[in-house]
């Protein structure tokens, strides 16, 4: 049995209870004021944002929101919770009930509730120059604003977390509750298991669907381990070490009324109107269910294909744009799952650094379409342009090269090849098709890059014959 307890950080310009800067990457202790470090005499302001942005995160899992709720003291002592409490919802949360919907089969999943809290600080026991043999506090995350949602136990396997995690990372990113990056701790969770009806452990901050998988499946083991030689394991909070594979413990499990909660008494009740929630509702935007299934019916796309662009919801903003700018349904889609993402991860930041926009990408494609610049060319231009941010017109007219071998001289370059490449030629014709390919690597070269690979292929077939 496994339930998640995701947490997920709102996509505001401030904290939740102060106008600090929430966004990542800042000097450490650079972005903090005496609300979020918890000095005496400071008073929370709540960020009317974050409880939007709340209550669309608890629509997009098809949870109810409370017309009224209220904020908690949780209170617990650790070197970076500056106010040794955190402001969270407990008793009245915003949000209960919902369900996702994974895998094939479509199995529920059961959400309990959402609610909202603020973030703690982050400990760094290494990485800090000249400070080995200290722990150091970085408060910057203190305050930052999230909503929790926790599922029921429901989840029946490591691989079926992993893809709750990326259920919810997909939605909530479509949603614009969240910038998803996981890797900045926009979106993370802890995950409860138990097994066989044993003790309970709970994984604590795993920021990644891989990690997610990995933790629950070796506390599973570990768990199993336990009960069959009847040292049932003891609830506890244990730490997951990518490097290794393994958990280990943290500390023991805490129960409910350790943390003392009690009502925050500088905050009043959160009352939500029924205007904010339908606004939250129709600021959800289109799912990326429905996004997939449009894409398969407007654009003629595979099931695959349209997973695929809709797996983030900037892939499929810029295949839609670029379609809708005239490109071929087809074509766009294979540049943008090819070329597109690949320039992405070498460029490296996020769609962000992206510096080729789906209009610059559109002239590319008229371009290969009207045979005035072979395939091969747009792709080393898209590459350079990704990367510099040049014009890509002025780069098509600077490099020269754009226009396409004429036939006369690719027949040229085809004879030349076979006359010369007869090892590759014989390989070819006893039946090794890799040598195709080194024999139409060998004509695109002999070209400059300038010939059509796809007519070259085709023109290699009718002269050495099908394989």
């Amino acid at each position: 049995m496994i339930g998640l307890e995701v947490h997920v950080q709102l996509k505001t310009r401030t904290k939740l209870f102060c106008g600090c800067s929430p966004a990542f990457g800042a000097p450490p202790n650079s972005a903090v004021c005496p609300v979020c470090l918890g000095l005496p005499g400071a008073l929370p302001v709540l960020n009317g944002a974050a409880v939007a942005l709340g209550v669309r995160a608890a629509l997009c899992v098809g949870a109810s929101v409370q017309r009224a709720s209220r904020f908690d003291r949780k209170s617990y002592f650790y070197p970076d919770l500056p106010k040794g409490y955190q402001i969270t919802q407990q008793a009245r949360p915003l949000a209960l009930g919902g369900s996702l919907h994974v895998g094939p089969s479509g199995r529920e999943i059961g959400i309990a509730r959402v609610h909202i809290e603020e973030d703690a600080g982050k400990s760094l026991h290494e990485g800090v120059p000249g400070s080995e043999e200290w722990t150091c506090l970085d408060f910057n995350r203190s305050g930052v604003p999230l909503a929790e949602i926790v599922t029921e136990p429901d989840i029946s396997s490591p691989q079926e977390a992993a893809e709750v995690m990326r259920l919810l990372w997909q939605k909530l990113t479509f949603a614009g509750v969240t910038t998803g990056k996981m890797e900045e701790g926009a979106l993370r969770c802890d995950a409860n298991i138990s097994v066989g009806g044993g003790g309970r452990s709970e994984i604590k901050n795993l920021n990644s669907f891989r990690f997610v998988e990995k933790a629950l499946a070796f506390e599973a083991v570990r768990l199993a381990e336990a009960n069959a030689s009847g040292a049932a394991p003891s609830r506890e909070t244990r730490l997951f070490d990518p490097g290794s594979g393994r958990t280990y413990p943290l500390r023991g499990k805490e129960a409910l009324e350790d943390y003392r909660y009690f009502p925050e008494p500088d905050l009043p009740s959160l009352v939500i109107s029924g205007e904010m929630i339908e606004e939250q509702r129709r600021l959800m935007g289109e799912q990326p269910g429905d996004r997939r299934e449009r894409f398969e019916r407007e654009f003629g796309l595979s099931p695959y294909d349209a997973g695929v662009l809709t797996a983030q919801p900037e892939a499929a903003d810029y295949f839609e744009e670029l379609a809708l700018l005239g490109a071929p349904p087809k074509t766009a889609a294979n540049w943008v799952m090819g070329e597109v993402l690949r320039a992405v991860k070498e460029v490296g930041g996020g769609w962000e650094r992206l510096r080729v926009n789906p209009s610059g990408l559109a002239f590319l494609l008229s371009e290969v379409a009207s045979k005035r610049m072979t395939s091969g060319f747009a792709k080393e231009l898209f590459h350079e342009a990704a990367a510099s941010g040049g014009d890509l017109k002025v780069l098509a007219r600077e490099r020269g090269g754009a226009r396409p071998i004429d036939q006369a001289a690719l027949g040229r370059a085809i004879e030349d090849v076979i006359a010369s490449e007869t090892v590759a030629v014989g390989d070819y014709r006893a039946g090794k098709r890799k040598a195709f390919g080194y024999l139409v690597g060998a004509v695109m070269k002999k070209s400059g890059g300038q010939a059509d690979a796809e007519a070259v292929k085709k023109i290699l077939e009718e002269k050495l014959g099908k394989n």
